[in-house]
């Protein structure tokens, strides 16, 4: 398997490992999968926002044919098995994830996105396909970057990445692609790191003959890869030790529902 981890705005693929403690890289020495760290154009990933005013976006960079284009010689160089391409990342990172889901969904067989909610309408700059693609949302409800709740991103007073829906019609919206009608189930997750503010919960959507979809809330979580031990800066807000978050998409990805590490 091949695990595309994308980073974040102003970032590069060194910057993404280290934001995710090596926890893929880990992963992948124990699960036998690839981890590939790309780097987008200069330090962005031109994803579904359509007023982003950083060079990928403004002009119009085609990375969904840059990634295809790495998946293939993956493929080719190290025998990645074309139906077990997943693809991750934070931020920018995790948008570039959705676009993959929704224009290349015959590309990856699952998304995961961390502090990353859709954009709205008004501000999407994407052709989606209608087809549904295993999803997962990990997202803080005190991220200072990517609204929980949906509303306008902002990052260090830049707000031209415009609005964004919130974490739950974002989650829908890949529930109800995957043909999903009713609620999702919703569990609360046990809190092992006791003086951790931080909580979780999640929904999940799944069912035979259906692609399952999970919405992973960190309660008082920030902008960042949750993990056990580390933190990332303070300035993106708490990070949550009440979970692993890259053992959680593996989780996902590998088809067991998402569930503390």
């Amino acid at each position: 398997a091949l695990v595309l981890v994308m980073h974040g705005s102003l970032g590069d693929g060194a910057q993404m490992r280290e934001a995710a403690r090596y926890g893929f890289d880990v992963l992948a020495e124990r699960n036998g999968f690839i981890a590939v760290y790309p780097d987008g154009y200069q330090q962005h990933w031109n994803d579904c926002r359509g007023g982003a005013d950083y060079a990928a976006n403004l002009e119009n960079i085609d990375d969904v044919g840059f990634l295809r284009a790495l998946v293939q010689h993956m493929v080719e160089a190290q025998g990645v098995v074309p139906q077990r391409v997943f693809a991750t990342g934070l931020s920018n990172g995790g948008h570039m994830a959705y676009r993959l889901g929704m224009e290349a969904p015959e590309l990856v067989a699952g998304i995961a996105a961390m502090g990353a909610n859709l954009p709205v309408m008004a501000n999407l700059d994407c052709v989606p396909s209608g087809e549904a693609v295993a999803a997962i949302v990990m997202n803080g409800t005190a991220d200072p970057v990517n609204p929980y709740a949906g509303g306008a991103v902002e990052i260090f007073g830049n707000t031209s990445r415009g609005e964004v829906m919130s974490a739950a019609d974002t989650a829908n919206y890949w529930a109800k692609l995957a043909g999903y009608s009713e609620p999702g189930e919703r569990k609360d997750w046990p809190r092992p790191v006791v003086g951790d503010r931080t909580s979780v919960n999640s929904i999940v959507w799944s069912g035979s003959g259906r692609e399952p979809v999970s919405l992973v809330t960190i309660v008082g979580g920030g902008h960042t890869v949750p993990h056990p031990v580390f933190n990332l800066p303070r300035i993106l807000g708490p990070t949550s030790h009440q979970l692993d978050g890259p053992e959680v998409i593996w989780q996902f990805f590998e088809g067991a529902e998402p569930a503390p590490y």
